[in-house]
């Protein structure tokens, strides 16, 4: 049902005289294709052109969410996670009355939408319907909730119970990467992803960039991912090594790669909801950065202190010492410093108005294309590709 969604969309730019299942194979080739040109090329013009659309499309609006990472219990052991199972870090599982409390403190000082994220666990999988009915009778917040893969009916309580939104990230879309960093099958991980839209989720997913062994094709065929699937939103930030686990001395992800994956995908999915990710937020120096490549949400931690210092899935979190209200004041200032308007509505994505569209991206890379021989490009590629080879043997 969702594979191969963009083969609509290109029909210029291939020859259409093929079998059908060579013409797919020959569309996502030549996307993949000219998706790992566009990384390779200098941001400055991907990064107007996603800004562009961003501000056409949200009329220059930044959606606040609300995030209450309610527990970091966890039976997954992900290599890169500072909250695996294996981790030696003191657990919590807040109780449910905390979390709706949270959810309409959350509502009070200015938020539209509550994120409810935990480690992937069974402690809540009967509990949260109420913890859900009880926010949307009280509140009028969008609940969008991040809990791991779950059985389709798990997901259909939580749905019934009032849930908007779920979150779940592919990470990345190569299958052998994916089970060496979380011993765990990536086509459960996608049954999961067609469970949450075929029970109306407006539903998000992701990936994180520079992960060990990580190629830029590895990347590209994300980004193709996401708009085959045309998902609602997508979560893109880079790899942090975090201590205590298999990866701590690996490299970290870099900022501008992440950036212009966060940019193609903005000129890819257009209306899709992008977050500035905390772990972007994290890594970027220049703070008013990380709305510079199309980015149209962002997310204050309204988690008490107590909890939030140890749902630390990566070390150097921002927001864990800020007080929920002065974050939230000052972010807005920041955005309203950079031309943008902070939006505390629900900011909901209406699937239909916009098809995941790649002329924007030919465009721009036939602009460059005298650039994509040019040598220092090539020998970034090659430094982004090796970036990992020194931390193989830790997988």
């Amino acid at each position: 049902m969702y594979s191969y969604y963009i083969i609509i969309i290109s029909f210029h730019t291939v020859n259409c005289n093929t079998n059908t299942t060579d013409f797919k194979l020959h569309v996502a080739k030549h996307l993949m294709s000219l998706i790992e040109k566009a990384l390779i090329l200098p941001g400055e013009l991907l990064f107007e052109e996603a800004k562009k659309i961003r501000d056409k499309i949200f009329n220059k609006k930044i959606y606040l969410r609300a995030i209450i990472e309610f527990s970091n219990v966890c039976v997954n052991d992900c290599a890169y996670c500072g909250i695996r199972r294996s981790a030696d870090v003191k657990r919590y599982a807040m109780k449910e009355e905390e979390i709706v409390k949270l959810a309409q403190y959350a509502e009070d000082i200015g938020y539209g939408t509550i994120v409810l994220q935990s480690g992937q666990n069974s402690i809540y999988d009967e509990s949260l319907c109420e913890v859900i009915r009880e926010i949307k009778e009280t509140t009028s917040l969008a609940v969008t909730l991040s809990c791991g893969e779950k059985s389709f009916e798990t997901y259909k309580k939580w749905k019934e119970s009032g849930a908007d939104r779920y979150l779940l990230k592919q990470e990345t879309s190569n299958p052998e990467l994916f089970r060496k960093l979380t011993n765990r099958s990536l086509e459960k991980r996608f049954a999961c992803l067609k469970a949450l839209l075929d029970l109306n989720y407006e539903t998000g997913s992701g990936n994180i960039v520079g992960l060990p062994e990580q190629k830029l094709e590895d990347i590209a065929k994300d980004i193709v991912t996401f708009a085959e699937w045309n998902f609602d939103m997508l979560g893109i930030g880079p790899f942090i090594p975090c201590y205590g686990t298999p990866l701590e001395n690996c490299r970290a992800g870099d900022v501008e790669l992440t950036m212009k994956v966060i940019a193609i995908s903005r000129i890819v999915c257009k209306d899709v909801n992008i977050p500035a990710t905390t772990a972007l937020r994290t890594k970027v120096g220049e703070v008013s950065n990380i709305f510079d490549c199309g980015a149209n949400v962002v997310m204050g931690n309204v988690t008490p202190y107590e909890y939030k210092k140890l749902y630390r899935i990566y070390p150097g979190k921002v927001c864990v010492f800020y007080e929920p209200e002065s974050w939230l004041e000052n972010m807005k200032e920041l955005i309203k410093s950079c031309g943008l308007k902070p939006s505390g509505e629900r900011g909901s994505r209406k699937k239909g108005r916009f098809k995941p569209n790649f002329k924007t991206l030919e465009k721009i890379v036939e602009k460059l294309n005298n650039l994509s021989e040019d040598l220092t490009s090539w020998e970034k590629r090659l430094e982004i590709e090796n970036i990992t080879k020194d931390c193989s043997k830790l997988l």
